[in-house]
């Protein structure tokens, strides 16, 4: 959703509030798409400071469907956002040409909130999703969920210490 912030660019010290809602319905990366499953409108707060800053604050609640880390069942993961960025208004310099990605957000006169979103949920990402603490995961030879069930598949794992020894016996096996 793009937020027309054309009046408080204009006037100094001026502050809006206004209701948004994202647009968002998925979160894609490198990891893959990852539907939003629930999202809220929150109030996003806008402020002119002296026509050289533009602060932006907001706070939202998203869910996002994320496969568990071990079994890949979906998980319903709660996300609380809390937007509070700063932006120069002022013409950029040479130091200041290094911060030019926080200008991705601004395009003209109109403020993309989905991409404040994005990033915040970006930052926010969980370094490990399971399903339950003590999830039981996926066999490695056949695939079926371990916390449905149990396989067949001999779970024997043989010591990987000893994999030089076991290949010194398996060159001499009799045939």
């Amino acid at each position: 959703m793009k937020v027309d912030i054309t009046d408080l660019l204009l006037t100094e010290d001026k502050v809006v509030e206004q209701e948004v809602k994202t647009e968002l319905t998925s979160f894609q990366s490198k990891l893959g798409e990852f539907p939003i499953t629930k999202k809220a409108p929150f109030i996003l707060h806008l402020e002119n400071q002296e026509k050289k800053f533009l602060a932006v604050s907001g706070e939202t609640d998203v869910v996002i469907a994320i496969p568990c880390d071990r079994c890949l069942e979906e998980v319903s993961v709660p996300l609380h956002l809390v937007i509070d960025k700063r932006f120069s208004l002022q013409e950029e310099t040479a130091e200041e040409e290094a911060d030019a990605e926080d200008m991705d957000y601004m395009k003209e006169s109109a403020l993309d909130v989905d991409r404040l979103i994005y990033d915040e949920i970006l930052v926010n990402w969980p370094m490990k999703v399971l399903c339950r603490d003590d999830c039981k995961g996926i066999c490695r030879k056949c695939g079926t969920n371990l916390n449905h069930g149990t396989c067949s598949c001999d779970q024997t794992e043989p010591d990987p210490r000893m994999a030089a020894i076991r290949d010194v016996f398996n060159q001499f096996k009799e045939v």
